[in-house]
């Protein structure tokens, strides 16, 4: 009984702390965005002409994003279901987003007009046992020309 209790507790607080900060940062992104918005992006392969460029760098923005107990114990139950994990849709969304924030704000910095032949790559870090995901790792890469 007492195991059922804290398991309610820790879901209750894992749920309460986990929907705030995901809508704070999900705030912050899109206040961050609104900022950001005179760079241009392109997602444009190696065999597509680039602009007419006097410098390139590239830049790369990443960002490790963690599930909490709610969402991982949600995850657990849809993972013997089935189906859509939505629960972790949010924080792969959140962390795709704040991983291209952080490269165009670099590539802004330096003084690029635009990006171009942007990549983005997802990874599951879990935990020592390898059961449900621990966090995410987002990372955002491409050349900033000016």
């Amino acid at each position: 009984m007492d195991g059922l209790i804290i398991l309610a507790v820790l879901l209750g607080i894992g749920y309460f702390f986990g929907t705030r900060v995901e809508k704070q940062h999900f705030r912050s992104l899109q206040q961050r965005e609104q900022a950001i918005q005179g760079l241009m992006l392109s997602t444009a392969g190696a065999k597509v002409l680039l602009p007419q460029a006097h410098q390139a760098q590239l830049f790369v923005g990443s960002v490790v994003v963690s599930s909490d107990f709610f969402k991982t114990f949600i995850a657990g139950i849809m993972n013997l279901l089935g189906g859509r994990i939505t629960v972790y849709e949010s924080l792969l969304e959140r962390g795709r987003r704040e991983a291209l924030l952080r490269m165009e704000e670099s590539a802004q910095a330096w003084g690029a007009d635009q990006v171009v032949n942007i990549r983005i790559q997802a990874a599951e870090l879990s935990g020592n046992s390898g059961k449900g995901v621990v966090a995410l790792e987002v990372m955002a890469y491409g050349t900033g020309v000016r």
